[in-house]
């Protein structure tokens, strides 16, 4: 991996002042990506750095924000029998602003809503509702897209058999 200057990117932080992101941190962050889990020694295997330099930069990475959050992702064993649906809703031509963001606080506030996603095209936004069974859906789905006046139309299809989840974002050399 070529580690000189030509690979650092700019990232704009939150602040006013602008932070470096070396290729170190880039390669740190794809790899902490595929598993979080993973020791600063076993992490050094693959970054030619100490692990105790490892540790420091991804203490760095995690107070600064570049990493919201940590995760697990259960196995389709404990999944597979679950119902997840994907529905496009439509919004009115005539929604303002305070009745958008109040459906997509109440979006955001239902568990069940696994990504809510504004889109372009004839659907304003894509939900993922991730329930139990179709009478959990059919709750959700109603209390929080039925009442909503902003809420034209939505359109529901069921996930049959997942392929692939792997929500990742490649961000060093080969992104």
């Amino acid at each position: 991996m070529d580690w000189n200057a030509n690979v650092m990117q700019r990232v704009p932080e939150f602040a006013t002042r602008t932070v470096m992101l070396d290729a170190f941190d880039l390669t740190l962050l794809d790899l902490l990506q595929q598993d979080d889990g993973r020791t600063a020694d076993s992490l050094a295997a693959d970054v030619h750095l100490s692990p105790s330099a490892i540790a420091r930069r991804v203490r760095r990475l995690r107070t600064n924000g570049w990493i919201a959050r940590t995760i697990a992702l259960l196995s389709p064993r404990l999944t597979s029998r679950r119902l997840r649906a994907i529905v496009l809703v439509q919004l009115s031509e005539h929604t303002d602003r305070a009745g958008k963001q109040a459906l997509l606080d109440r979006i955001l506030s239902i568990r069940q809503i696994q990504f809510c996603y504004e889109i372009t095209g004839n659907f304003d936004l894509i939900l993922m509702f991730d329930c139990a069974d179709m009478q959990e859906f059919t709750k959700m789905a109603e209390a929080v897209l039925v009442p909503e006046p902003i809420v034209q139309r939505y359109e529901t299809s069921f996930v049959r058999c997942e392929h692939k989840f792997a929500p990742y974002v490649p961000l060093g050399e080969a992104a």
